[in-house]
Parts: C-alpha cells; sequence; structure tokens
C-alpha cells in the first residue's frame, strides 16, 4: 500500500492508496458508495460486517489512512470521516479456459486501484443574536 497526503489551504486531507487490489472496478464501487460521509469506526464497523469478500481489502486501506492522520498529523480519531472513496482500473490478467474441439474461452482477471481520503470534521460554530 502506498500513503500520500496533500494540502489543500491550510487543512491537510489524509489519503492511503492500495494499488493491485484484486477485484473489479465494478464490485468496489458499491460498497464505496456506502462508506462516504460516515465516521471511520462507524464504516469499518460496516465492513466488518459486510458479506463481500472484498470489503476486507478496503477495510485494511481504511485502517491505513486512519494510522497516518494519528502518527503523521496527530489528528483525533473521533472527529474523522471518510469524504472520498474512489476506485479506477488497473491492469488485467488475461487466462484461458479449455473447451469442447480443441476451443479456448478468455477470462479476464481484473485489478483496480482503491483510494480512500478522510478529512477531520470541524466544530460547528453557534452563533448567537
Amino acid at each position: 500500500m502506498t500513503k500520500k497526503s496533500k494540502k489543500i489551504s491550510e487543512k491537510t486531507i489524509v489519503r492511503s492508496v492500495n494499488k493491485n487490489v484484486r477485484s473489479s472496478t465494478r464490485k468496489l464501487k458499491p460498497i464505496l458508495k456506502a462508506i462516504v460521509g460516515k465516521k471511520v469506526d462507524i464504516a469499518i464497523r460496516d465492513l466488518t460486517f459486510s458479506d463481500k469478500r472484498i470489503s476486507l481489502d478496503i477495510k485494511k486501506t481504511i485502517s491505513s489512512a486512519v494510522a497516518n492522520a494519528e502518527n503523521n498529523f496527530q489528528y483525533n480519531i473521533d472527529n474523522l470521516f471518510v469524504k472520498e472513496a474512489y476506485c479506477g482500473k488497473q491492469i488485467v490478467m488475461k487466462r484461458f479456459r479449455a473447451r469442447a474441439k480443441g476451443r479456448a474461452s478468455p477470462v479476464m482477471k481484473p485489478y483496480s486501484n482503491l483510494t480512500i481520503i478522510l478529512a477531520e470534521k470541524e466544530k460547528e460554530k453557534v452563533e448567537r443574536k
């Protein structure tokens, strides 16, 4: 896993990138959409009880981003939430399955990139009139 972070307008976002996730983007996207906007501990809990095989890799990537936030930027874990989560295509391993009469049919084994971006919730200011 590769870890990076960017500084945007005096506020640092914490980012964790997992390359070579052995799944297609089509299977990753619904799970990622479900965790965007949630607090980190709730997202990890949801992924723990998910029955999808790939949710373990997503959980590892979120945990890596949380560790980055805690160690590198001294963020409070309780205030972190998943700001963005997206995936992109990587390589596709091409294999074949033997069929009848000496023929072959293709088997595509896609890989994906997984990026999780965390941010810290700012305290809401209450204005009195």
